[in-house]
């Protein structure tokens, strides 16, 4: 339902890869093949600091369950034209190409370093890690409140300066946006298992408390955003709490009290697995979740699935069951001996 160029085009590869590695199903890895063939000519497309979304999610599954040749001269690719988008006087990766901003960098892009993790340790190449690194830093630094939650957008003056924080997508600039903590959460989390750094884990180890602590609702699925009034129609996000349960899990085998975060997943994951969220095969257009949220003040994909929901929910089912010992065979659950 998006063209190779849209920003969410690599989830739906991402997804038949997951599929395809929870159950088995040949006729799965087949589609993940074809669908991510599609996505080639993104390799070629500077227009975007979304390349880690739409290539990492598609071709980088792909890497690790059916490698071949050609994976990893698209990855190399699609990592040095995110590259050519970084800026060394403001040491971040420039997000937007539109708008009235200097040089936007949104929270979201956080995701898009794994691409670049990748291609260091596949080519060896440390400029990829040390951009990643330095975009992390940038971003800590600036785009954070001292409560932890985060703005969606810090524009940059061309000296590194900050022009103007905003939260594009949220209720207003100083509400907390759901999804974007829960970017920030997984963000940090995955640079802490790639460097080693503490300042990285003690830094998604606070955004994770914050989201525990602010996330009031009964069956842990956020409101599209933290702060927005509550009525019976406030919509909540999906896949923020996808993005949110696959992060905890990973961050849970970090830490010595990591039980908390893993329950916390666990909560997740069941409310989402549960008739509330989970479509019945069939309907829902084929998407696997219900009840997610675009962009709310742009009047954008309100109540609705997505398919960066779908892609977040299987990769935390994933780890949930790498964690639990668990896999699929023939259709049913059983705990690896």
């Amino acid at each position: 339902l998006c063209g190779v160029h849209d920003w969410t085009s690599g989830f739906f590869p991402g997804s038949l890869w997951y599929a395809y590695e929870l159950t088995g199903n040949d006729t799965l890895k087949t589609q993940a093949i074809q669908y991510t063939n599609l996505l080639n000519p993104v390799r070629y497309y500077k227009g975007t600091h979304d390349l880690g979304f739409m290539i990492n999610c598609s071709y980088g599954n792909a890497e690790r369950l059916a490698p071949n040749d050609t994976i990893a001269a698209v990855m190399r690719e699609t990592a040095d034209n995110l590259c050519g988008r970084f800026n060394d006087s403001i040491s971040a990766i420039r997000s937007w190409d539109f708008g009235t901003w200097n040089f936007p960098v949104i929270i979201d892009n956080m995701m898009n370093l794994d691409l670049l993790f990748n291609v260091a340790k596949a080519t060896g190449d440390n400029k990829y890690k040390d951009i990643a690194i330095k975009h992390a830093m940038t971003t800590m630094n600036n785009h954070f409140r001292p409560d932890y939650t985060c703005w969606h957008v810090v524009s940059y003056n061309n000296d590194g300066t900050v022009e103007r924080k905003q939260t594009h997508q949220g209720k207003n600039d100083d509400s907390s946006w759901a999804r974007g903590q829960a970017w920030a959460v997984y963000g940090y989390t995955a640079c802490y298992r790639e460097t080693n750094d503490s300042t990285f884990l003690n830094f998604a180890i606070k955004v994770a408390d914050m989201i525990m602590d602010r996330v009031k609702t009964d069956d842990a699925i956020p409101y599209w955003d933290y702060d927005a009034p509550v009525t019976e129609e406030t919509p909540r996000d999906a896949s923020a709490a996808s993005v949110t349960a696959s992060a905890l899990i990973e961050l849970s085998t970090m830490v010595p009290d990591g039980q908390k975060y893993l329950d916390y997943a666990e909560k997740i994951l069941k409310s989402l697995s549960s008739d509330a969220y989970l479509a019945k095969v069939g309907d829902n257009q084929g998407y696997i979740l219900m009840h997610s949220v675009g962009s709310l003040p742009n009047g954008s994909e309100i109540d609705t699935p997505l398919n960066y929901a779908d892609y977040y929910y299987l990769e935390a089912l994933k780890r949930f069951m790498e964690l639990k010992k668990l896999r699929v065979e023939h259709g049913e659950l059983k705990m690896i001996q």
